[in-house]
This record gives C-alpha cells, sequence and structure tokens, in this order.
C-alpha cells in the first residue's frame, strides 16, 4: 500500500503510551514526532553481509515535571526497523523473508444459535469482542432467561449488569418492554439498587476478596470502559455500527452503555423471533452470523502485525519507565536515562526471527514467490491452531468468490487454512477484502468499476462475466443468470440485476488462472496444479508455453525478477551486468543485471538482457529475462511433444519415458548452487586458523587451494574435497620421550593443532563460481569471537536423469523410470521422434482432461492453421485469427478459452508440415511407428505439444546410502535420515520377517555389528581390513542401557552367561578406542565447527 505514509502506524502507537506517568502523577514523559534515517547499507550489500535491512528510528521524548513545570526534551535512538524493499519482502540477517497476511475473525459483535437437545430449544448467545481487552458474551438459556458472562468468566443475570451500569428496574421494563426473556430475568432478579449490583458483580467476579462497591466500578470500568485496557478499534466499532446500526464515530474505541442495550436488545429480538428493528440508521434485520463469511474474517497485513508487535515492546519497555521514575532522582533524570530500548529491540526480532508469519521466502520461480507474497494465513499467533480448525473454517465459502481462490491451498493438514488472494482482489482500510464488479445501471451494463467487500455483495444481484451482451451494452437475453446472497443462482430480469463480474479471472489466484482449460480439470487435481507450478526449476533456456491464459506476461512483471525500464529512452551499451539507456528527457539509467545468485531454494537466479543497443525502449519495457522468464513472460518449463501411449509397461502408474535428446540438447538442465560456510573463531586454547598448512594431508589434496588455504574459482570438487582448509588448537597432551627429545634439541613448541577444513559433503559436487571471506578488520559484522567467516559457492548443472519429478500443468505427475535413445522413441511419419510417452491411463480415471485440449492447442500452435470459408465453428474466431503462421503462442483464457468444437475444426484447418503431408487426423491422432522396429503401432496415437515442468523434488537430493558414519550418543545405533549420514532402519516389523524366516545369523548380525555392538563393529573392521573371518557379535549397547535403565529403578537384573555365570557390563570405551588406534580409525568425537551445531 504506497498510499499509506510508513509513519502512521508508529504515531497511533506513539500517541497510545503518551504519557507515561508515575503512580503519584507527578511526573511523565510523552513521545513527540519521529523519523527514520536512512539505511547503513543497501539491499545487496545486506544479504551479502548477511545483516538486515532496517532504519534506524529517533524520537523525541519529552520528561516533565509536573511540581515544578520543567520540561526536558530529548531525541532518543528507538533502534533499528527492519523495512520493506521495493519487492515487498524484508532481508533479515542476510535471507529474504515475507510476512505472511493473517486471516483473523474481525471485532465486532457476533450472534449465534444453538441448540438445546433436551428441550429442543433455540439458544442464542451474543459475543462482543474487542481488538483487545475482554470479552463479553450474553446468552439466552432453555429457561428463556438472559444471562452475561464477563471476561469468559461465571455468568450472571443481564439485569444486573444494566443495573450496576446505571439504569434502573423502571428504564429497563420500559426499554425492553416487548421483550418477556429480559422481563422474566428482571423478574427473578432479586438486586434493586446499582451499588448492590455492583457488589454481587465483584463478588460473582472476584470471589473469596472483600465485595466492594468501588472494587465493582473499578473492575467494569477497567473491563470495557478504559481506553489502556480495552480497544474496539476502529474496524470493531465499524462492524458493531454496522450490525445493531448505532451511529458513533469510528474513534469511539470503548463500549458504551447505547452498545450493551444494542446488543442485549438485539438477541432478545432473536429470541422473540423478531427479523428487524427499526434504529436511527433506519431499519436493522435481526439474523445470526456466520463465523465462516468474509465479511466477519478481515486480514492482518504486515503493517498491522508489526504494529501489534511493536505496542507490546512499547508496553513492556511502559513499565520499565515507571519503575526508574520512582528510583532515580528528579534532579537527574533524563529521557535517555528512563528509556530502555532492549524491550522494544527484542519484540521485532523476535517478531521477524520467530514468528510463525514470518516465513523463509520461497525463490524457487518468480511464481512462487509471487504466490508467497498474497498468501492468506488463518494460522498463527492469535489465529486458528490445525489440531482445533473443524471442517467449516477449511471449507470453500460463497463469500470467497473474487476475495480468495477456492482452487489453491496446500494439500496437507493445513488445507483449507492457508489461501491465496485472487487475482484482482484488495485489501480496504479496515482490512476486509474487496473484489471489483461492473455497475449495471437499468439493463445496461456500464465501465464504472466498484470494490466491494463481502458484507455489500451480499445486498446486490450479481451477473457473471460471460453473461451475453448486445453492442450497446445491454443484456441480449430475456433472462440473466445471476447470484444472489449465500452463492444461490437464480434467472432474473436485465433491469434486476445491480452488477456484472469484471472478469471470469477474477475468482482464482495467479497461479489457478495460469492453467489453461482449468473448466476441464477436476478440483483436486486443478489444486494440485497450482501447487506444483510452484516447485518448478528454472531451466537454463527458459520457454513461453505455446499455449498461456494471457497471464504469463502479467505474472513476470509483477513478481519483480524481470528488468523493466522506468523511462523511455534508446540503449546506449549492455554488458553482462548491466544495461545503460540514454532516457528521452537526457538523462541516463543504468540498469543492474543479476548473474547466477543462489535463490533462498537453491536454485539459480539468473538475469539476462533481451534488448539490444541502439534499440529504442518504451517505459515498463522488459529490458532483461529472469529466472523462468522468456521475453518477459513467466516461462516455468518446456513445450515437448507429447504422445499418449503404454510403451512396454515403462510407463505404469504415472512413470514417464523420455527422449535422450532432452538430456543431451540440455533441454530440461537447471543450475543450483549450494552454499558451503566456515568461520575461525577464538577457542579456550587459542585462535582457529584459515591456513593451507594442514597436518597430514598430502600436497595433491592441496593443489587446488591458494595459499589462504581457500579453493580456487572455477576448481571442480566431488564430495570429500578441501574448500577451506582450517585448523583449530588441540589440548596439550602427555608427551612422547621421543618428542621431548626433539623439543629440547629443537628448542620449538610442536604444533598440537586438528584439521577442521571445511569438506564437500557426501552427495554433492560441481565448480566453484564465487568465494566471499569476511574479516573482523575490515569491519564486517560478526558476532561474538568470530575474526573470519569464508563462502564458498559451489554450482552444480543437473541434466534430467531417471528418478526426477516432471509434471504438466493440470496435476498430472510422474516420476522419469527410462530415458531411450531418440532411435528407440516412437517416431511420426516424417521421421520426428517423441519427446516424452505418457500413460494414457493417467487422463480418465483423475478427470483432468485440460491436459488432452492443451495438448492438441498446442500442435496448432506449433503448426498454424488457415481457416478457408466462414464455417459455423468459427464464427466467434476474430478475423486477424483467422490465419496463424506456425510457432504462434496462443492465450486461452480461464472459463474463457478456446471451445471443443474450435479445436476439432481447427485440425481440420492446421497447415501440413515442411513435406506438405498433415501429421495428425482431425481427430488429433497420427500413425506412429515404433522406433525399434520401424512398424506403425496397431492404432492411432493422440499426439500434440504439451507444457512439461521439472520441479524440484530432484533424485540426486534424494538418494543416499550410508558407509560408515555417525552413531547416536546414549544408543549407539547409527542416525536415522540423510542430512545425519544416516542408515536405513531396520525396524520392529522387518525383525518379525526374519524371525518367521528363522534367518537367526542374518539377524543377529543387524541387530549386534551392524548397528550398536561397539567393540563387535571394530572387530569387524578390523577382521575385512585383515581379511580375517568375521568375530562373533558382543551385546548391543541399546541391551546394556536397558539393564542400566532398570537398575537404576532399584531392579536388581543381573547378566547371566549358558552356565549360570554372571556377566560384567562393564564399560567398553577403552577397549573400542584402544583397538581404533591400532587400525587408525578416527572414533573420536568431531569437535562442532559452529555455534548451530552445538
Amino acid at each position: 500500500r504506497t498510499d499509506v505514509p510508513t509513519t502512521s502506524g508508529l504515531t497511533e502507537i506513539f500517541e497510545e503510551i503518551s504519557p507515561i506517568e508515575d503512580l503519584a502523577g507527578s511526573m511523565s514523559l510523552s513521545f513527540r514526532d519521529h523519523r527514520f534515517e536512512p539505511a547503513k547499507y543497501t539491499v545487496e550489500q545486506c544479504k551479502d553481509k548477511d545483516v538486515t535491512y532496517a532504519q534506524p528510528l529517533f524520537v523525541t521524548a519529552e520528561f516533565m515535571n509536573n511540581e515544578t513545570g520543567e520540561i526536558k526534551s530529548q531525541t532518543v535512538f528507538m533502534g533499528d526497523f527492519p523495512i520493506m524493499t521495493n519487492k515487498g519482502t524484508f532481508v533479515i540477517n542476510g535471507t529474504e523473508r515475507v510476512v505472511v497476511s493473517q486471516l483473523v475473525r474481525s471485532p465486532g459483535v457476533y450472534f449465534e444459535k444453538s441448540n438445546d437437545k433436551a428441550t429442543d430449544k433455540d439458544l442464542f448467545t451474543a459475543k462482543v469482542i474487542p481488538s483487545r481487552g475482554a470479552w463479553l458474551e450474553f446468552e439466552v438459556d432453555k429457561k428463556d432467561l438472559v444471562g452475561v458472562r464477563l471476561d469468559r468468566k461465571r455468568k450472571q443475570s443481564a439485569t444486573v449488569l444494566l443495573k450496576a451500569l446505571g439504569m434502573t428496574a423502571e428504564q429497563i421494563a420500559t426499554k425492553f418492554a416487548k421483550y418477556p426473556a429480559i422481563l422474566d430475568t428482571l423478574a427473578k432478579d432479586s438486586v434493586q439498587t446499582q451499588e448492590e449490583a455492583l457488589v454481587d458483580i465483584y463478588r460473582k467476579m472476584r470471589p473469596g476478596e472483600p465485595p466492594t462497591i468501588e472494587g465493582g466500578r473499578n473492575l467494569i470500568d477497567n473491563y470495557y470502559f478504559n481506553s489502556k485496557r480495552y480497544d474496539l478499534a476502529k474496524v470493531g466499532r465499524y462492524k458493531v455500527g454496522r450490525k445493531l446500526g448505532s451511529q458513533l464515530p469510528l474513534q469511539q474505541s470503548t463500549l458504551t452503555l447505547d452498545d450493551i442495550c444494542d446488543t442485549v436488545e438485539y438477541i432478545a429480538a432473536l429470541h422473540a423471533g423478531i427479523t428487524e428493528l427499526t434504529k436511527t440508521r433506519g431499519k436493522t434485520v435481526v439474523e445470526i452470523d456466520d463465523i465462516d463469511h468474509f465479511g466477519n474474517r478481515r486480514l492482518r497485513t504486515v503493517g498491522e502485525l508489526i504494529q501489534n508487535q511493536i505496542r507490546t515492546g512499547l508496553s513492556r519497555m511502559e513499565r520499565v519507565v515507571r519503575e526508574r521514575m520512582t528510583t532515580q532522582d528528579v534532579e537527574a533524570i533524563t529521557p535517555q536515562t528512563l528509556i530502555n530500548i532492549r524491550p522494544v529491540v527484542a519484540s521485532i526480532k523476535e517478531f521477524f526471527g520467530t514468528s510463525q508469519l514470518s516465513q523463509f521466502m520461497d525463490q524457487t520461480n518468480p511464481l512462487a514467490g509471487l504466490t508467497h507474497k498474497r498468501r492468506l494465513s488463518a494460522l498463527g499467533p492469535g489465529g486458528l491452531s490445525r489440531e482445533r480448525a473443524g471442517f467449516e473454517v477449511r471449507d470453500v465459502h460463497p463469500s470467497h468468490y473474487g476475495r480468495m481462490c477456492p482452487i489453491e491451498t496446500p494439500e496437507g493438514p493445513n488445507i483449507g487454512l492457508i489461501g491465496s488472494l485472487s487475482s484482482f482482489a484488495r485489501v480496504n482500510e479496515f482490512g476486509f477484502i474487496e473484489t471489483p464488479y461492473r455497475k449495471v445501471s437499468k439493463g445496461k451494463v456500464t465501465n464504472q468499476i466498484s470494490y466491494l467487500t463481502a458484507d455489500e455483495e451480499d445486498r446486490h444481484i450479481i451477473a457473471q462475466a460471460n453473461a451475453a451482451l448486445a453492442a450497446d451494452g445491454t443484456f441480449s437475453e430475456e433472462r440473466v443468470l445471476v447470484r444472489r446472497k449465500g452463492g444461490d443462482v437464480d434467472f432474473v430480469l436485465p433491469d434486476d440485476v445491480d452488477f456484472m463480474d469484471v472478469s471470469p479471472r477474477q475468482v482464482w489466484s495467479v497461479a489457478t488462472a495460469m492453467i489453461p482449460f482449468l473448466e476441464h480439470d477436476d478440483a483436486n487435481r486443478a489444486l494440485m496444479g497450482s501447487n506444483m507450478q510452484r516447485q518448478s526449476v528454472p531451466l537454463i533456456r527458459a520457454e513461453a508455453p505455446l499455449v498461456g491464459t494471457g497471464m504469463e506476461y502479467r505474472a513476470a512483471v509483477d513478481a519483480g525478477d524481470v528488468v523493466v525500464s522506468e523511462k523511455a529512452g534508446v540503449v546506449s551499451e549492455i554488458s553482462a551486468d548491466t544495461i545503460d539507456v540514454a532516457n528521452e528527457d537526457g538523462s541516463s539509467t543504468t540498469y543492474k543485471v543479476q548473474k547466477f545468485r543462489r535463490s533462498n531454494q537453491g536454485t539459480s537466479y539468473n538475469q539476462k538482457p533481451i534488448v539490444k543497443e541502439g534499440e529504442k525502449i518504451k517505459a515498463n519495457q522488459v529490458l532483461a529475462d529472469g529466472p523462468c522468464t522468456d521475453g518477459g513472460e513467466m516461462a516455468l518449463g518446456r513445450n515437448l511433444l507429447v504422445a499418449y501411449m503404454p510403451w512396454e509397461g515403462h510407463n505404469y502408474e504415472d512413470a514417464i519415458i523420455l527422449n535422450q535428446r532432452l538430456v543431451q540438447d540440455d533441454i530440461l538442465t537447471s543450475i543450483h548452487i549450494e552454499e558451503h560456510e566456515i568461520d575461525a573463531r577464538d577457542t579456550k586454547l587459542g585462535a582457529e586458523e584459515i591456513t593451507r598448512d594442514l597436518p597430514n594431508v598430502s600436497e595433491e589434496v592441496l593443489a587446488d587451494l591458494d595459499d589462504r588455504g581457500i579453493i580456487r574459482i572455477g576448481a571442480e570438487v566431488v564430495p570429500g574435497d578441501i574448500l577451506v582448509g582450517k585448523v583449530t588448537p588441540k589440548g596439550e597432551t602427555e608427551l612422547t620421550p621421543e618428542e621431548r627429545l626433539l623439543r629440547a634439541i629443537f628448542g620449538e613448541k610442536a604444533r598440537e593443532v586438528r584439521d577442521t577444513s571445511l569438506k564437500v559433503p557426501h552427495g554433492e559436487s560441481g565448480t566453484v563460481i564465487d568465494i566471499k571471506v569476511f574479516e573482523r578488520e575490515h569491519d564486517d559484522e560478526m558476532g561474538p569471537g568470530v575474526n573470519q567467516i569464508v563462502r564458498v559457492y559451489i554450482a552444480q548443472k543437473r541434466k534430467i536423469t531417471e528418478g526426477d519429478k516432471l509434471a504438466g500443468r493440470h496435476g498430472n505427475k510422474g516420476v522419469i523410470a527410462k530415458i531411450l535413445p531418440a532411435e528407440d522413441m516412437p517416431f511420426l511419419e516424417d521421421g520426428t521422434p517423441v519427446d516424452i510417452v505418457l500413460n494414457p491411463l493417467g487422463v480418465p480415471g483423475r478427470m483432468n482432461l485440460g491436459q488432452v485440449l492443451e495438448f492438441h492447442l498446442g500442435w496448432l500452435a506449433k503448426s498454424g492453421w488457415d481457416i478457408e470459408g466462414s464455417p459455423k465453428w468459427a464464427e466467434n474466431i476474430p478475423d486477424n485469427m483467422r490465419k496463424v503462421p506456425p510457432n504462434t503462442k496462443l492465450a486461452t483464457p480461464v472459463f474463457d478459452g478456446a471451445r471443443e468444437s474450435e479445436i476439432t475444426g481447427l485440425m481440420t484447418a492446421s497447415l501440413p508440415s515442411s513435406n506438405g503431408d498433415r501429421l495428425i487426423g482431425s481427430n488429433g491422432k497420427a500413425r506412429l511407428f515404433d522406433g525399434r522396429s520401424g512398424e506403425p503401432f496397431p492404432m492411432p496415437i493422440a499426439v500434440g505439444y504439451k507444457y512439461i515442468l521439472k520441479l524440484l523434488h530432484l533424485v540426486d537430493d534424494k538418494i543416499h546410502a550410508r558407509s560408515t558414519g555417525p552413531y547416536s550418543m546414549i544408543t549407539q545405533q547409527p542416525l536415522g535420515g540423510k542430512a545425519q549420514f544416516g542408515g536405513q532402519r531396520f525396524g520392529e516389523m522387518e525383525v518379525w520377517a526374519l524371525e518367521a524366516y528363522g534367518a537367526a545369523y542374518a539377524l543377529q548380525e543387524l541387530l549386534t555389528i551392524k548397528s550398536d555392538d561397539v567393540l563387535g563393529r571394530v572387530k569387524v573392521y578390523e577382521a575385512i581390513v585383515k581379511g580375517e573371518n568375521i568375530p562373533e557379535p558382543g551385546i548391543p549397547e541399546s541391551f546394556k542401557v536397558l539393564v542400566k535403565e532398570m537398575q537404576s529403578l532399584g531392579l536388581n537384573v543381573e547378566v547371566l552367561s549358558d552356565d549360570g555365570q554372571a556377566i560384567e557390563m562393564r564399560d567398553t570405551d577403552e577397549d573400542v578406542f584402544r583397538t581404533a588406534e591400532e587400525l587408525g580409525i578416527d572414533l573420536s568425537r568431531r569437535e562442532p565447527s559452529s555455534v548451530e551445531e552445538v
């Protein structure tokens, strides 16, 4: 929101907290104006140096001694505030993060109905929910009496509360004369005066304390009428006014007696079955509320979330200030001595670092980033939790129309709790989501656009975007299909229509609106399609889809990963990393182009210029493509020639067969960049040192290291290679006589250091593309005790391979099972081999027929068409589209695109291939030949061009095998998982399987020497090295742990041998280390090389 000044939220909070007074009221501290100073580093520098992109905040604080009237004013530093980059992200400690908007129940008054099973009566409740403060709840029970709960405590009579607020029994009886429930409650109520009522309330709220009139008055005041403790917020006041028909100013943030009376009257009217009340604002409809309606759920956007966080920080600071006022000498007090900014800084840090809503940005591709910023989450502090959220909250609601996408949501436990903002939706000042409609006046559609909230929309009758219109803008049919409140569909006269949708795509989120022929897909598969587009990896050569939806350009530009010109002009110079433009107004602009930067997900972020020197450019023109963009359009995958047919069973269960050409020509090749970091810090035994002088390391291992001990750029590295040499001081050990003699002769202290170098982890390899060195001497910001940090970036070119996951845009995903040589692939009559073979059985059961229409239209886009005459199917095709050359990109907008009849017709009009043959018939099928035998397949096969994405689930990141690796500290069993270089667990059920087969020796081996028989596994290693027989297994460590556990419970457990002798369960560590030392195996635990590991 660029229309709201950055500082308005802060002004609000400082006004709320000012003035802070001491208990006696003799001194006060107020905050006046505040300002931001410029940031210390640019966004790019912050990412490089691992610091937060923030601006320092300064506030003018005034201390006033009320007794002497003396005022001291000072400018106080209030900490560094993280600020948003122009892409809508925050850079925190060098990483890009996104703050997700939160969907919460709006403050206001809500009426609900439940049914009492015993008496079959309708029970009503009313809740007044503030933005912060105590709830106020009224309920009509099965005895038809009105009760009230203050702050969710014990229930008491509603009339007692009214009397405590100053109403007499007569006033209550007069005001609520037509509501029997209230009159009955009044009759049952024994309290007569206001004083008695206050005492009665205090007694019930604070049992065990002596009740007083003053106590009761303070209690109610603090609960609902004190603006420091109770805040409805503007949105709450707006909602209360709308619901109860009152007209108080939005600034009235606390409750009033009128609000409480109106609420009581409304709940009594619900109980009495009255449907309408007459109020000052006119008639008010009496109905219960639906809490899942988007009129009752609002968004807390970034600004508000941060504002709430700062509010907590300031209120903590307020306590410190009060404390210091009482303890410090009045003469010596200045604002600076009173204010402690730590709580404020800590609360901001905590929010950005650990809040559920501050998330590590998804940068797999530009669409992933764009979607992440548009995400709506019902989770997080003050929201729902996964466990408590029922089915209703997660379900699609009619009020989501045009506001939240009904398709795009995660598949797991968060389904329905996390959504995505629809394409044209916007957020209003109260946090409610609005969607645009065209105004219809007297049956004529105008171009006037109105944004409506879900509440306002319920009052109108709305036609859909593709309703047929005449040339003058009136509806061409006698009856128009419309929707009314609650999503009901109806046919009405044109004059009754109030609004019309602006576009069929206003319902969908950006990702969903990029699926062509979405209207032919089952919703579950469309959901997977939307989610998988975000996992698509940027390829070396991006290619825009032949069949798009018209959203591609807009999405790519708005994602912010392409370089866009600010002004019109002429390109004067281009290099790999800059584009210089001489602007028309005489100025010049240099645009930076990013080269091969690592994204948060390890994909390559690379931009390349698409304009030429001397080219004239317009303002807002795309100058350089980013990752996954082609000519300024979103390009997440490649257009491939697809055949739907079984092939030797290799594409069983969604598996995919691929042409080797895609590997050789790098068509599905992507670049992945990994970052490896090491730091040299001060230890108790001395400072660590980055050096190439490593103990016991041969010269060829050091060949690629420079004189500093850091690997050179361009080196090819494999697992185990040293990237940065580092030595750590070892504790002094007892010297052998020989070493003592050496030291006596040469007088030097033998270097006692261990090699703690940074090595390439298992399963990773590639080329070193960049090195960054940060040193304390060069004023780089570092943690305490760290003297030097070295970062090495390794890039990997990953060709497509068996086991990688591919997907289309319709939720049709699969894993590559076989890559065939081009000559073995099925081929068309002109000899063209297909690129990819998919299983036709993947279509009917999944009901995602969009893919079939897509690849037929893809073939037409590739071959082009020429429509002769004016056939009936072509009547909606515009004149400029009657003749289309080959390789034309087509857009088929969601719910407004090409129809089946048009595609079938175009098949007959498609242009022949270069040799004059039409390879594909009008039914979209071709005669295919088997590449191995050259024989034609017995049936025609559906062939076409389809857009295929390579997803981030790459086999190289998943495949894993363990040799000898780390063991768990207590059980001594191997760890699990690829990250820990763990093994495969041979679990309980696997043991049963071997037991069933009586495979005793295999089982014993698995449970002892391959797992946690500490001594046994060292001896086995020794036996294998020496070529001897493998010795008998010993006792597993976990068994010893069990025995010790039982002994610690006071049970006398002994282990006996066959002949009844007690076996001593001694610690075998010494034996192990002795045996290991003889074998030259280093079993000493690696000392952690960073704070994180500790």
